[in-house]
């Protein structure tokens, strides 16, 4: 399935191809990432490849991801053409609380500064970058929906917050009239399964496509770590990075490493690659409207984007379920079958569905329309 076949985000009426490309590796700022030229020659990939969707954000590489992405679009004149989705709430100035956060002060000025280094006069979709646990929520979504209607951003999301808080942030948009939300953007892989419990439901409910980081878990359902070769562990980004506090880091347990275990085995019964097969997975899981696929060289580019070539047979599919099924915990464990039997007298009751990511499909008419 090609990149040039385009899903609504949401309840929006925002086309995004269903592979996004991550620009977080635009920079070798942080230690690791791409050089520019390799930066504009992975842009340049996605994009000839039917891509419209590149999700980046203010502080990623200091900056230099958003000034990048904004020169790489400028140089082919692709303004119209990209969805262009950046973020908010992290801190650059040590000492100055109000350059942080997700207060309306922090927002206005974090905006700013991201259309001055995207070298746009508008974003396509802003999104609040991780719950900072003390800014109301009613000020969060008055400082969105203003930006909305003074034109500077399109749509509006949010990333790595409580789904209790989505739900509301939700509902006082439809109560208040602001511009909805359309998009949750979560971490969801193989080895991370825990949005399934809560956020899945909830953005299919409320009409926010999931957005999805780290479908490849930092880079452990990779191929770079493979359980059936010795000294598998090796060198990537995970064993260089494994004394840093950020949980998205802190991959290595045994779990994991069962999992890792079915995945290379499935793989090999495609002949795919692993990355493929779990970018695969993950894509096709109810409720995702699209994943954000980061690469710091073009190969690994370009095995990410034949994931959409193929299907997983169900036998297939059912042992990575298996092997990867999150732990249910109270209350979740309340809402099983058993359970449900006893509230519907022992018949089975549910939904019509209606997904809204079923409900427009568009197709360009050919490859390589970027």
């Amino acid at each position: 399935m090609p990149l040039n076949i385009y899903y609504t985000l949401g309840k929006s009426g925002l086309r995004v191809s269903r592979l996004a490309l991550g620009a977080m590796t635009f920079g070798t700022d942080w230690g690791w990432g791409a050089d520019e030229d390799t930066a504009r020659q992975l842009f340049n990939t996605y994009t000839e490849a039917g891509g419209n969707f590149v999700d980046t954000a203010d502080l990623y590489t200091n900056g230099t991801s958003e000034s990048w992405l904004g020169k790489f679009i400028s140089e082919r004149n692709l303004r119209d053409r990209m969805v262009i989705a950046t973020k908010f709430t992290y801190n650059a100035e040590l000492g100055n609380p109000n350059a942080g956060g997700n207060g309306r002060k922090n927002i206005l000025r974090a905006v700013e500064g991201s259309l001055k280094r995207l070298g746009t006069d508008y974003i396509d979709l802003y999104i609040l970058h991780t719950w900072d646990k003390i800014t109301p929520v009613e000020e969060v979504m008055r400082t969105m929906d203003d930006l909305v209607r003074s034109g500077k951003v399109r749509h509006v999301g949010l990333s790595d917050t409580p789904a209790w808080y989505a739900a509301r942030a939700q509902t006082l948009a439809e109560w208040r009239g602001y511009d909805p939300l359309c998009t949750l953007q979560l971490e969801y892989s193989l080895v991370e399964r825990n949005i399934e419990h809560e956020f899945v439901p909830l953005g299919t409910e409320l009409g926010m496509g999931i957005m999805v980081w780290s479908p490849l878990a930092s880079g452990l359902l990779s191929g770079k770590y493979k359980p059936s070769e010795s000294g598998f562990i090796g060198e990537g980004r995970l064993e260089t990075t494994k004394g840093i506090a950020n949980p998205a880091f802190q991959k290595f347990s045994d779990r994991n490493w069962r999992i890792m275990s079915e995945l290379e085995q499935v793989a090999k019964e495609l002949d795919r690659s692993m990355a493929q097969v779990a970018l695969n997975w993950t894509v096709n899981r109810p409720g995702i409207g699209s994943v954000v696929i980061g690469a710091t060289k073009l190969s690994q580019l370009q095995d990410n984007l034949k994931s959409l070539d193929f299907e997983i047979p169900q036998s297939l599919a059912n042992r990575l379920e298996t092997v990867s099924r999150p732990e249910v915990h109270f209350p979740y464990s309340f809402f099983g079958s058993e359970i449900q039997g006893m509230i519907h007298g022992g018949v089975t009751v549910g939904k019509k569905p209606d997904r809204y990511e079923d409900k427009v499909v568009i197709q360009s008419a050919g490859a390589g329309v970027i």
